[in-house]
């Protein structure tokens, strides 16, 4: 069984590794309910018992899917899901009214079909609005018995501590991975600061750090890493160069290279927890066995010489992608 860590200073102790369900929307191609439920099947039984989606993912479909799992099974999980970003009559943009925020967790509440959720984070923020006042409305909703916790996703340190200010924030998400470590410039340490705890999305590289990488040949026409400037033909090999030199390290370990990949995020700090993101119940067990493994200084050090910080040919996001997340380094 996967260990366990502390959801924010004061929240629930979940599993050291959560399960990201935006896959189970076809972001990455087309997900089969029967898939869906059989990696949540398998994430019960080895314990997994946090969960991510959001409002966004599919236009409800993730939330639909994990509420009528649990009702047909009566499983339990700590959700987390977000809202933030709407998309109407063919527009899209990012909303953090808190009139907008209530509407948008009572949908997913409905959609869930549970009366709390753990944790509800702001999926991006939205700069014509003071984060002060976003954190009164999410406080409300809190005083409510709504949600458990307030987290935001993709803010940078400085934000965090205005947020942190005003009241108690239970985790911050973010891409970070051995590919994407713009996080370790301020943002681990401000959660450590204000007692977050900081939730790594994409921690093996959106299936880069996998025993069978993505291949651009075979990538469903709808698949969103199609769009990101490290899939592209032009940086793609040199990308698989590091990510074929991990695999090494993972084979003379005797281990899946994701869960070598997250062992590492596992390994700097405890208030990491990482939430990879799968349709997959075989791939889901290669992310768990990330959980047991211990890593020394001497395979730290390793990974490090065939990952060093800033090795990835070309940016996480392409330049439509990256409207919304804050930049700070």
């Amino acid at each position: 069984m996967l260990p366990r860590r502390q959801l924010g200073r004061d929240g629930p102790m979940v599993s050291a590794i959560g399960l990201g369900a935006m896959s189970f929307a076809g972001a990455y191609g087309n997900a089969s309910i029967e898939d869906c439920t059989a990696t949540l099947n398998a994430a019960q039984a080895a314990g997994m018992d946090f969960i991510d989606t959001s409002d966004l993912y599919g236009m409800g479909l993730s939330e639909r899917i994990i509420g009528a799992h649990i009702a047909a099974t009566g499983q339990t999980f700590t959700i987390a899901t977000k809202a933030a970003i709407r998309v109407e009559d063919g527009r899209r943009w990012i909303d953090n009214n808190p009139a907008y925020l209530r509407r948008a967790l009572e949908a997913s509440l409905t959609r869930l079909g549970v009366s709390r959720v753990a944790l509800f984070y702001v999926h991006r923020r939205d700069p014509g609005i003071e984060i002060e006042a976003v954190m009164e409305g999410l406080l409300a909703l809190k005083a409510e018995g709504l949600i458990g916790g307030i987290g935001f996703s993709e803010i940078a340190p400085a934000s965090l501590r205005r947020a942190a200010a005003v009241g108690p924030v239970a985790a911050v998400q973010s891409e970070y991975s051995l590919m994407t470590r713009t996080p370790e410039v301020g943002l681990i340490r401000a959660c450590a600061e204000v007692g977050a705890a900081f939730v790594p999305f994409s921690p093996i590289a959106r299936g880069m750090f996998s025993d069978a990488p993505p291949d651009l040949a075979t990538l469903a026409p709808e698949d969103f890493r199609r769009s990101q400037p490290r899939m592209s033909a032009q940086n793609l090999p040199r990308n698989m160069v590091h990510v074929r030199a991990l695999q090494g390290l993972a084979r003379e370990r005797g281990v899946p290279t994701a869960a070598l990949a997250l062992a590492w995020v596992l390994a700097q700090g405890d208030h990491l927890i990482p939430i990879p993101g799968t349709r997959s119940a075989a791939h889901l067990a290669e992310c768990v066995a990330g959980g047991d493994l211990r890593l020394s200084a001497d395979d730290l050090a390793a990974i490090d010489r065939v990952m060093p910080p800033g090795f990835a040919h070309g940016d996480r996001y392409s330049d439509a992608a990256w409207v919304g997340p804050e930049r700070w380094a």
